[in-house]
């Protein structure tokens, strides 16, 4: 293993800082205070700091050198709304919601890649040190490029870090190609005449329709996608009517639907619509369908072959050969991270933080991020910052 012995030492800091952000958790564009306490360390590093893209963004620049090689590193900040249910001394004190994502320990992992490469500024070239607000659900990445991004730090390359559950602890997870899957939402309003539950006759069921048009949408991936592909529909929500003896003139249904191509999205999109006008059609009702409402949507998450497999070289160096899974099952979990893999090469990676039994379940109450693994985490992105900027 190739970890940093001062990154070791600095472990007791970077665990304070992961449990004062997990105590303090802010979600999305609110990420005020978080973004406060960050840009502090920051500057205290001597960084150069920059605030405000994407609403609550961080961005901290360090250059050394004449070189014009730069890269960029993110870590995401926000929380999720979940009340905490950990008995814990740094247990959430915002009521309702919580770190149950492992951001805190992202941000934590960079602040101490971000002070180690201070003091060791005798590279060439640049590293960008990008905390992104917003990351679930949200696409604060897609805000920050909106808002500039990479116009003020024009990056070579791009690289992201998630601790994952199930993975072992310290062991690394990474493919060249698709590694998450696309995510998109959709909500379905159906409006009929409403009527008296005992004369159901005189109007139009918007609830009976609502039915058939869930059961059916169960085939758009099963006799649609072709079975060697992997994509999913899962209905999330059902909403409709407010008394027991009167059929309602609305019935909402929402969900997603996820894959690893582009064409699979599309192709679930246009059969989603065209099963709900066609049954709504046959119900006499109208269907209303919005997909990716309030701009929701990620793109497949994929990684470019050159900087994946330099991110699997770092992280075998850091680990051990041993430790690094180069042939993980993609994920149909979603990153906004792929706004910025749009946008440049790079590469995500997974970083194992134990098994699930043990607390680590992502978007759950009982979720705490493993603070094991922040040393392994800092000393990788050092380790790639090395590799880009010091040879």
């Amino acid at each position: 293993m190739s970890i940093y012995k001062e990154i070791e030492e600095m472990h007791a800091e970077m665990c304070s800082w992961r449990q004062h952000l997990h105590q303090f958790p802010e979600t999305a564009f609110d990420e005020f205070n978080t973004a406060k306490f960050i840009s502090e360390k920051l500057t205290s590093f001597g960084l150069d700091v920059h605030q405000g893209l994407g609403g609550t963004g961080v961005v901290a620049s360090l250059s050394c050198g004449k070189g014009s090689k730069k890269i960029a590193l993110r870590a995401d900040m926000d929380a999720l709304f979940i009340q905490e249910k950990n008995q814990l001394s740094y247990k959430s004190k915002n009521d309702g919601i919580m770190h149950a994502c492992g951001h805190d320990g992202h941000s934590a992992m960079l602040l101490g890649a971000a002070k180690y490469l201070a003091t060791h500024a005798d590279f060439d070239g640049t590293v960008y040190f990008i905390f992104q607000p917003a990351e679930e659900g949200r696409a604060g990445a897609r805000q920050m490029i909106d808002d500039g991004l990479f116009d003020l730090f024009p990056a070579d390359c791009v690289f992201g870090l998630h601790n994952f559950p199930d993975v072992p602890q310290g062991h690394f997870a990474i493919k060249s190609g698709a590694m998450m899957a696309s995510f998109d939402c959709f909500e379905i309003v159906l409006s009929g005449q409403a009527t008296h539950a005992a004369m159901p006759q005189k109007g139009n069921d918007v609830i009976v329709a609502a039915g058939h048009i869930i059961n059916a949408l169960q085939t758009v991936v099963s006799r649609n996608v072709a079975p060697a592909d992997s994509a999913v529909l899962s209905i999330t929500q059902v909403h409709a009517g407010n008394t027991w003896n009167a059929i309602p003139d609305t019935a909402v249904i929402r969900g997603t639907y996820r894959c690893f191509t582009e064409t699979n999205q599309q192709l679930i999109k246009d059969r989603l619509m065209q099963i709900t006008e066609s049954l709504a059609q046959g119900f006499a009702i109208t269907a209303e369908i919005d997909i990716n409402p309030e701009n929701a949507g990620y793109p497949v998450t994929r990684n470019s072959d050159a900087e994946t497999a330099l991110a699997i070289s770092v992280a075998q160096e850091v680990v051990g050969v041993d430790k690094v899974n180069m042939q993980p099952v993609p994920s149909m979990g979603s990153e906004d991270f792929s706004f910025m893999l749009e946008e440049k090469p790079g590469c995500y990676v997974w970083l194992g933080n134990g098994s699930s039994d043990g607390g680590c379940l992502l978007h759950n109450p009982h979720y705490d991020f493993n603070d094991q693994i922040l040393i392994v985490g800092s000393s990788y992105w050092v380790k790639l910052v090395e590799r880009v900027l010091y040879s």
